[in-house]
């Protein structure tokens, strides 16, 4: 399987309650991430998790399928295009 750049964007809703599974989740995924940046916004209970991530199509698409499927979890993702020789 092809490896490209890309990225993932979260907006963690209810932080307190969601962080410790966010946190797990990127854990197991922890091969494919390059470097995450984290932002808390405690006025809104909320944060906003960047992540660079060096993967392949299905890589991706299963972090951001079990991300998804955390209550409060909103996920955006997008890799670089396949360069052509």
């Amino acid at each position: 399987m092809e490896k490209r750049l890309g990225f993932v964007g979260l907006i963690v809703e209810e932080r307190q309650q969601n962080a410790a599974s966010v946190n797990s989740l990127l854990s197991e995924f922890g091969d494919i991430i390059v470097a995450r940046t984290g932002v808390p916004c405690p006025n809104r209970n909320c944060s906003a998790i960047t992540l660079i991530v060096d993967a392949s199509t299905d890589q991706l698409g299963a972090l951001t399928g079990r991300l998804g499927r955390i209550d409060g979890i909103s996920v955006k993702s997008m890799l670089s295009k396949v360069r052509q020789a």
